[in-house]
């Protein structure tokens, strides 16, 4: 009896160990504000996507991170690029998913401000125009129109974001009038048109697009969606040589691709809530399926993205210079 009292104290303190050992690992991947401040820029704000799980999974952890961190880092926004509501969108303006996907989740002081956002292919399941018109109700949703532009100008440094509406540029949401019943509704040539002027007026010091849906990713999503979107935006977005870059969600992890001759970095944010396992593609950069968010942070010279993971460490970095 001794000896198995002395081997489960053993085992005890074994774990104990094992668990002290993991406990100081954690600590040390963790972020601490002083490690935030590193990001502090002219102007900084916040991506998020691919957020509406009702919390569950790691959207209520990350939407804690965020607010955390914005005591730190001072972001003057947050970019929601879409699929802010799983599954079938929203019915209208009072539809409960608003509190349970948004307003209860993302409830951090830090939080409340304003927040831009785009119609993903979720959003597009339901009635997109009650996404628009839920900015008459809360005070920190700003979405003016399906698409549209935002200037940043703080110390001297200026910063456009182009919102664009990627969901009725691809074909198969068109022709699936019955599951995404507003997608073939819209003009196409209309918004690419002001795509086109929008970019040939941008006089900014960076220029950053966002959609919801990618131009180049790893993916099993069907090929027509990046294959629509580089037909149709790809060339709009090179054609005036001042897109930083195109930053987008949708396939729920980290990707960074640099193609050879562009100079556009593409950009895939990762889900706030639940993410997806990734690979390596043509011109990859980096690839992680971790959850997160990111930070954009500008100066005049210097534009980064930094990619967060759900610990609060930046995980890779992308840097322009000028």
């Amino acid at each position: 009896m001794k000896t198995i009292r002395m081997m489960r104290a053993g085992a005890l303190r074994l774990m104990a160990l094992v668990a002290l050992a993991l406990s100081a690992s954690a600590a040390m991947m963790a972020q601490t504000p002083a490690e935030w401040e590193k990001m502090d820029g002219d102007i900084v704000l916040y991506m998020a996507n691919d957020l509406g799980r009702n919390g569950y999974y790691e959207q209520k952890p990350v939407a804690e991170l965020m607010g955390r961190m914005a005591e730190t880092v001072g972001p003057e926004c947050v970019i929601a690029a879409g699929d802010v509501h799983h599954f079938e969108g929203v019915a209208s303006v009072n539809d409960p998913l608003w509190m349970t996907n948004y307003e209860l989740i993302y409830s951090h002081p830090e939080l409340m401000l304003d927040w831009f956002p785009i119609c993903g292919n979720h959003e597009y399941r339901g009635n997109t125009q009650a996404v628009i018109d839920y900015s008459k109700v809360s005070r920190r949703w700003e979405m003016p129109a399906r698409y549209y532009t935002k200037t940043f100008n703080e110390d001297g440094t200026t910063l456009r974001v182009v919102f664009i509406d990627t969901t009725p540029l691809i074909s198969k949401y068109r022709e699936e009038s019955d599951k995404y019943p507003d997608a073939s509704k819209q003009d196409n040539d209309a918004q690419l048109k002001w795509l086109d002027n929008t970019l040939k007026n941008a006089k900014e010091d960076w220029v950053i697009v966002v959609g919801h849906h990618p131009i180049y990713a790893q993916t099993p999503k069907d090929d027509i969606e990046r294959a629509d979107m580089q037909r149709l935006v790809m060339p709009v977005l090179k054609k005036y040589g001042n897109v930083a870059i195109y930053a987008c969600g949708h396939i729920h992890n980290f990707q960074h691709i640099k193609k050879q001759g562009d100079g556009i970095d593409y950009v895939v944010n990762s889900s706030g809530s639940l993410a997806r396992s990734v690979e390596p593609t043509d011109g990859t950069v980096f690839c992680s399926p971790a959850e997160g968010f990111s930070v954009f942070s500008a100066t005049k010279k210097q534009l980064y993205m930094f990619m967060i993971d759900k610990s609060g460490k930046v995980i890779h970095t992308i840097t322009k210079s000028k």
